[in-house]
């Protein structure tokens, strides 16, 4: 069982999360900010569950001046420093990564695996596995249409430029589910269908964020990897 103010913290840092992606998405369908890039119109929500007002600021900044009605209204998007063209390199390998991580933890969880009698070796293969599948999606979503690339030249350099994100931010996070699994909660531990487990995945997902920057830098700058 985690501490009630452990609890607390969590539901509020969950509900935060929730919000903050619902007024992007608001924004983005019902105030007509469209993405120029459709695949975006994802990155930005799910990024916003975990990142919360931070990924509201992001995508107002960022990826509302991207849409045609903010250009059409106020002419050419502001040029991104490179710390930012990165962090929004960093957010797209993030959205698959974050969604593989939910589907996996709940799909592990409801059907109890566990792999030398522990849940965590299961999480971590699924975790990976399922982020690594749409990681490379969302990449490929990206990079064919801005390359114009075939389905499978599209997918060969969807895989390059997403796999070192993806595992770089993955150490991050497998870091920190360690840390929760052996470090602060032994023994029993926290459970997917608790508010505080949610909220200690979003901590390490924001870790992943940090771990994949230099990365994604390295990748944007050899050009392995659009800049967004």
């Amino acid at each position: 069982m985690s501490p009630t103010w452990l609890t607390i913290l969590a539901w509020i840092a969950l509900i935060t999360g929730v919000l903050c992606a619902v007024g992007i998405l608001s924004d983005t369908y019902l105030a007509g900010h469209r993405q120029q890039m459709p695949i975006m119109e994802a990155v930005w929500p799910v990024n916003a569950l975990y990142l919360g007002p931070l990924a509201v600021w992001l995508y107002a900044r960022y990826g509302r001046p991207m849409s045609r009605k903010w250009q059409q209204a106020h002419g050419d998007p502001p040029d991104k420093p490179r710390w930012a063209t990165t962090t929004v390199g960093v957010l797209h390998c993030g959205a698959g990564c974050t969604l593989g991580d939910i589907v996996a933890e709940t799909s592990i969880f409801l059907l109890a695996v566990t792999i030398a009698g522990q849940a965590i070796w299961a999480e971590l293969i699924g975790d990976y596995v399922l982020a690594l599948a749409l990681g490379v999606a969302f990449q490929f979503f990206a990079i064919a249409s801005m390359r114009g690339l075939s389905v499978g030249k599209g997918l060969v350099e969807a895989a390059k430029a997403d796999v070192l994100s993806l595992t770089a931010f993955e150490v991050g996070l497998f870091g920190w589910m360690a840390l929760m699994a052996f470090v602060f909660f032994p023994g029993p531990h926290l459970q997917p269908d608790t508010a505080a487990y949610w909220f200690l995945m979003q901590i390490g997902m924001a870790l992943g964020v940090l771990t994949a920057y230099p990365v994604n830098a390295w990748l944007i700058r050899r050009g392995i990897k659009e800049a967004m």
